[in-house]
């Protein structure tokens, strides 16, 4: 697929109620979150009533919500990328940069660390991330499946102190 061109209209803003079956039909037709067991009705516990204390965003194309972001503020020093998913229609597209890009944005006006994780099975993501500057801290044994593990991620611009 071709990236978005610049006379594409793409928003992104905070996710509102009526987003969110557009946003649980892409995260059960993506992996890692198929591999990994998550279903629709996983999704909707997560997603009724929306995440509270969490800055929560859609990328949306002519009206069609294409891509989600959660954000923990206050993460080690830092925020926390909790979920980042694109339709898998879109993929390949750039929305993903371009969300991640609109994320950090906010998160390095405040701090100066943004932390991810990333499935170690998840080759795609990892390379993602990686062209993204994020580096790869540690992996997590079986944190979300038994025989897999999680990998920290972290992208900064500096140490949070100075002295």
């Amino acid at each position: 697929m071709q990236p978005i061109d610049s006379h594409t209209r793409t928003i992104i803003r905070d996710m509102r109620a009526e987003d969110r079956d557009p946003v649980i039909e892409i995260l059960t037709g993506s992996d890692p979150w198929k591999r990994l067991g998550f279903t629709a009705v996983d999704w909707n516990r997560i997603f009724a009533p929306l995440p509270a204390g969490r800055d929560t965003f859609v990328l949306e194309i002519e009206g069609n919500v294409l891509g989600i972001a959660i954000v923990r503020r206050k993460f080690l020093f830092g925020d926390y990328l909790e979920l980042l998913g694109i339709s898998p229609s879109a993929v390949g597209r750039g929305l993903g940069s371009r969300l991640l890009t609109h994320v950090e944005s906010l998160t390095f006006a405040r701090a100066n660390n943004m932390f991810a994780c990333v499935s170690d099975f998840n080759e795609a993501a990892r390379a993602f991330y990686r062209k993204q500057g994020y580096k790869e801290i540690g992996p997590m044994p079986n944190f979300l499946i038994p025989g897999y593990a999680e990998i920290l991620l972290r992208k900064t611009t500096g140490p949070s102190r100075t002295t």
